[in-house]
């Protein structure tokens, strides 16, 4: 059976996609602003052996497939059969059609993609050495790299945006000061931010509150460029960032502890035993601000270990409910004071990553290849769409360690009202 029949009956004919194959093989109008080419049998035997999502992945990443228009675009018209992947039986029929040939075919992965075996010989899920490999798989690739997408603030977090047009940068300052404010922040205060990649939040506090603070990563290049930044900002006497893993900060008696993006790569089974360590930084009446990316509800897979997601990207990688989060945090002992849902303006970041990444495309080529680059655009294109379709959301939640006496310092109204 020709290729672009096969991809018209999974797709349908309506999806206003053109199709293209070496085997000579058309569909979709010929007139379509987005059109799909597999370019060899291999892009084939990627998408008999791993069909939906990963297979796709494989053959883009490796280049026998390629994408001729928008990325976000194709990807929003191909969401049964991307983001959120294909039936089982729409699986079976797609390989049925395909045939036995490229199923026998041995076409080893990109080498962009995260083995599973590589994993293993690291210890289980989570164990210190597994997770410094899974962050430096997925933050050491290029701090020019992530200068290109992430734009001045390197900041690889949801901004929170005040304005419809606001930019990217005014967006990711106003998110540091969000979380600063909620905080209650003041000059004098000592602040612990686990996970804070390139030191924005760290840089954010020291400079415009003159807080103390500490920001710890796995990713070396992370905290060489972090320490950089705070050289050049002349915060030395205020903030520090450390290549070290953050359950072996020592320093107890914080007033505020930030968490930036770092719960998704914690663990279910771990994540009560990482609240309760940041609830033992805390002195009594601190504040912890959890910010992370988590599921809608509490039915979906906490992580699809043979996903995109999860092999090219996110390592080990798991997502909670938000209720779920918020009644550990209940359990350990903290009082939740504020919470609060940003899933549209992560869609609205993302997009300027993307604009970023295709404006500097040629330099981020030549710097990371063309697999790594190509990685990103499918990540962040596909990410857009999830979070516009409420696949995964972004939750801030506001938590306080109690006094003795049950109090919790928290003043009735803030001063300034959160957006």
């Amino acid at each position: 059976m020709a290729l672009a029949t096969i991809f018209e009956k999974i797709v349908g004919k309506d999806a206003n996609i053109a199709f293209m194959a070496y085997d000579g093989s058309k569909a979709g109008p010929d007139a379509a602003d987005l059109a799909l080419e597999v370019k060899s049998p291999i892009a084939v035997a990627y998408l008999a052996q791993a069909p939906g999502e990963l297979g796709l992945a494989r053959a883009y990443v490796s280049g026998h497939m390629d994408v001729h228009g928008d990325m976000y675009t194709l990807l929003d018209r191909m969401w049964n059969i991307t983001t959120n992947d294909l039936s089982t039986a729409e699986k079976v029929a797609a390989v049925r059609a395909l045939g036995v040939k490229p199923l026998l075919m041995r076409v080893p992965p990109p080498p962009q993609e995260m083995r599973q075996s590589t994993l293993a010989r690291l210890g289980s899920r989570h164990a210190k050495q597994r997770d410094a490999e899974a962050i430096h798989h997925h933050y050491d690739v290029s701090n020019r790299f992530y200068r290109w997408v992430l734009g001045p603030s390197m900041a690889y977090t949801c901004a929170a945006f005040p304005e419809e047009d606001s930019s990217l940068e005014e967006a990711q300052f106003a998110k540091f000061d969000l979380v600063a404010r909620k905080l209650g922040l003041k000059e004098g205060m000592r602040l612990l931010d686990v996970g804070c990649g390139w030191g924005g939040m760290v840089i954010h506090a020291a400079k415009h509150y003159g807080v103390k603070a500490l920001g710890v990563t796995l990713s070396k290049q992370q905290a060489e460029w972090a320490q950089k930044a705070i050289a050049d900002e002349g915060l030395q006497d205020l903030a520090e960032v450390r290549f070290m893993d953050y359950r072996d900060v020592r320093e107890t008696g914080f007033d505020a502890v930030s968490s930036i993006g770092l719960t998704e790569h914690i663990g279910k089974d771990n994540l009560p035993a990482y609240f309760a360590f940041l609830y033992g930084k805390l002195k009594p009446g601190g504040r912890l601000l959890n910010h992370c990316i988590t599921r809608p509800t509490g039915k979906e897979k906490t992580f699809n270990k043979g996903g995109f997601i999860n092999r090219y990207v996110f390592p080990d990688g798991e997502l909670e409910s938000v209720g779920w989060l918020i009644r550990e945090m209940e359990d350990l002992g903290f009082e939740i004071r504020h919470e609060e849902n940003l899933r549209e303006h992560y869609a609205k970041t993302l997009r300027h990553w993307c604009d970023n990444l295709d404006a500097n495309w040629d330099e981020a080529v030549q710097e990371v290849g063309m697999g790594t680059a190509r990685v990103w655009a499918l990540y962040m294109a596909g990410c857009i769409v999830g979070f516009e379709r409420n696949k995964v959301q972004l939750h801030q939640v506001l938590a306080v360690k109690l006094d003795e006496h049950g109090r919790s310092g928290v003043p009735l109204r803030p001063a300034r009202d959160w957006p």
